[in-house]
């Protein structure tokens, strides 16, 4: 009788514990559907951001950093965020065939179709690799990613936590309205010096033709226009009586679109300071920890939230006064008769 009575007594706090654990479940969030964390918010506000407007991406592979651009209200975009990439595969240069590993360079366009949920690598968003430059010169592949697992084979590799506040970020814009957003791919940051300092690689013509974008967008803050033709991107360009361009035929007759600069003051307030790196001197351009399934790194500050919770000096507790000093308080405190009273 009490081993019964024993028996029920377990049966019943194991239904209890699921009952509990089932209650639970309806607080759970699947990543793909998590809200942007305090933080981010916080930050999105401090730079006068929103969630939901649009973004705008950039990679640099030799640096290993992606950027997100957050619109403003007049249009023009602003750094909101640099990230770490985890790793990337290949060397410097662009995909050319399926399987040669190579992480493509270019400009791309990602929608809501590209975006993965349900990744084998946590969340991911396919870049539209090959685009219309891509298959004019006859490069293959597919299924090139920004994905988390920090490992890749061709993607831009982040960790999980990475991978997901950029997967959110682009969710809200996408959700906000965006129909696409602009990702450029560079293999890094476009520099005169850095130019100067691969005239000699057999890329060089491809990366002078990125680097019109680059520029384009350095000095505008807003998205270049991008076409293809001739086996080549034109940046910015109105062709004549609407002409449609063929990727692999001349172009036609165009204009360059004029480059509106962004205000001075607004360049100053989104300026980016590169940080130096060494991943374009060694190891091919790879970033370290993927030689190792490590991330390496020298120590980085903390990131504080924008929000405050009280005044950073505590304030200064306040001494009894004896009784002497409280009669003279008193005293003092009293008020003066006048003639007029």
């Amino acid at each position: 009788m009490l081993r019964l009575g024993w028996i029920n007594a377990v049966i019943a706090a194991c239904v209890l514990t699921s009952v509990i654990a089932l209650g639970g479940c309806g607080q759970f969030s699947p990543p793909y559907l998590k809200p942007l964390s305090a933080q981010t918010q916080g930050l999105l506000a401090q730079k006068g951001m929103t969630a939901e407007s649009p973004i705008l991406v950039r990679i640099f592979k030799s640096e290993s950093e992606l950027e997100i651009w957050k619109s403003k209200d007049d249009g023009r975009f602003y750094h909101f965020k640099t990230y770490p990439i985890c790793d990337w595969s290949g060397t410097l240069g662009p995909k050319v065939n399926q399987g040669d590993r190579q992480t493509p360079e270019g400009f791309y366009l990602v929608s809501a179709p590209q975006m993965n949920p349900k990744s084998k690598y946590y969340l991911s968003f396919n870049l539209g690799f090959p685009n219309a430059y891509d298959r004019s010169n006859g490069r293959t592949g597919a299924d090139i990613m920004v994905h988390g697992d920090c490992k890749s084979a061709g993607c831009y590799a982040m960790t999980d936590g990475v991978v997901e506040e950029i997967y959110i970020l682009a969710r809200e814009a996408l959700a906000g309205g965006q129909q696409s957003f602009q990702v450029q791919a560079f293999p890094f940051r476009m520099t005169k010096a850095n130019m100067e300092k691969h005239k000699d690689d057999k890329w060089f013509g491809f990366w002078q033709n990125l680097k019109e974008g680059y520029d384009s967008f350095e000095i505008s803050h807003l998205p270049p226009k991008v076409d293809v033709c001739d086996k080549h991107y034109l940046i910015n360009a109105a062709f004549v009586g609407g002409a449609t361009p063929n990727p692999v035929g001349a172009c036609p007759a165009y204009q360059k679109l004029p480059v509106q600069r962004a205000p001075r003051e607004r360049l100053q307030e989104a300026s980016v300071k590169p940080q130096a790196r060494t991943a374009d001197a060694g190891f091919l351009g790879r970033p370290l920890g993927s030689w190792f399934g490590l991330t390496f790194g020298p120590p980085k500050a903390p990131v504080y939230s924008a929000f405050t919770l009280g005044p950073a000096t505590p304030a200064t507790p306040v001494p009894t006064p004896t009784k002497a000093v409280k009669t003279k308080q008193k005293a003092a405190a009293a008020p003066t008769v006048t003639a007029q009273q």
